[in-house]
């Protein structure tokens, strides 16, 4: 597999210097409004939200390989704070879905677009897309549609593009389905690693519950590992592993099992920084939480990724030679192309 120069330059970027991907996320929108809502009696004003993100960004920006933001709010109120020699990714997908028996939909956020990103500066494109391999034929259309839209912009304005894949409940579920969630998840990723849809790294959920994965190597782990190397023989693409909102004790156990089976890094939120956005409305509290024991989480999750998680350009996807230009030769400059 080649990579073109937006590419290649941009995960280099967004990975640490040996491939690694740490990357801290703070481009979630419900979670933190719903939460400042309850504690500011029913309402979410901007200026607290963003506040948020602005420390999430300060207290992490220069411990990780790169930063995931909004441009609801991290973007307009953090950019300045954001160090410039790591990454940036900017999310693209609106956090309101339509949903009916049918299932999710998905949508890109309004008066936003691949293009601006690219020229915000930013590294990489992030999208979410719910998904359910079993759901209804207009629903997948309508998901993959979406997906695929995103990596055709994301080819023509040579940016890479990030993807993160989750499973859900329906209205139409029963006791049938509860047991299908690691067929269902690893089913999606195989969907998506069709090169049609352009995906450059895939940000994927543990196919087991967080809660139910033991450490690495503990009794009943088999199973566990098994199901995570299915999930990486699915994506047949660098990945890096989402925590989902789990505590932060079950989301190392997850990574010892993702690293295992060939991921690449990390893709955290709420993980890191949620039991010190308890300290909310008390913005100093949240900083100092944030400094000292969610300061030592990341450090801890650091050391986890660089003693196993696998570097991003020795995937097998690049054959042995690693990750190459497209065109690395005299002509380049002739054959790479501008923007339609």
């Amino acid at each position: 597999m080649k990579l073109t120069a937006g590419k290649l330059w941009g995960l280099r970027r967004i990975a640490d210097a040996d491939g690694r991907f740490a990357i801290v996320a703070a481009d979630q929108r419900p979670p933190i409004e719903n939460f400042v809502s309850e504690r500011r009696g029913g309402e979410a004003p901007w200026r607290d939200v963003a506040a948020v993100k602005r420390i999430i960004v300060e207290q992490f920006a220069r411990r990780t390989s790169a930063v995931l933001i909004d441009p609801y709010y991290g973007f307009p109120a953090a950019c300045d704070v954001i160090d410039p020699a790591r990454g940036l990714l900017l999310t693209l997908e609106s956090s309101r879905f339509s949903e009916d028996d049918s299932g999710r939909r998905s949508s890109e956020i309004e008066d936003w677009s691949v293009e601006k990103i690219k020229r915000t500066g930013a590294d990489a494109v992030k999208a979410l897309a719910w998904f359910r391999p079993d759901g209804p034929v207009e629903t997948i259309d309508h998901q993959q549609a979406f997906v695929e839209g995103i990596g055709q912009a994301c080819r023509r304005f040579d940016i890479p593009f990030v993807f993160e894949l989750l499973d859900y409940p329906m209205r139409t579920d029963d006791e049938t389905t509860a047991g299908t969630r690691v067929d269902r998840v690893v089913s999606s990723v195989e969907a998506f690693a069709d090169p049609r849809f352009g995906v450059d790294l895939f940000k994927l959920e543990s196919p087991i519950l967080p809660s139910e994965v033991p450490a690495h190597g503990k009794p009943a782990s088999a199973r566990i590992s098994e199901a995570f190397a299915r999930l990486d023989e699915a994506s047949s693409r660098p990945w890096v592993m989402l925590s989902a909102g789990a505590r932060p004790e079950e989301f190392l156990n997850v990574l010892e099992h993702a690293y295992a089976a060939g991921a690449s890094g990390f893709l955290a939120g709420r993980a890191i920084w949620w039991d010190g956005f308890q300290r909310f409305p008390d913005l100093e509290g949240f900083r100092s939480e944030l400094a000292t024991s969610g300061a030592r989480y990341v450090d801890e999750l650091n050391a986890l990724t660089a003693e196993a998680a696998l570097p991003w350009f020795e995937h097998r996807s690049y054959g042995q030679d690693g990750p190459a230009l497209d065109d690395p030769t005299s002509t380049f400059r002739r054959t790479y192309p501008g923007f339609d």
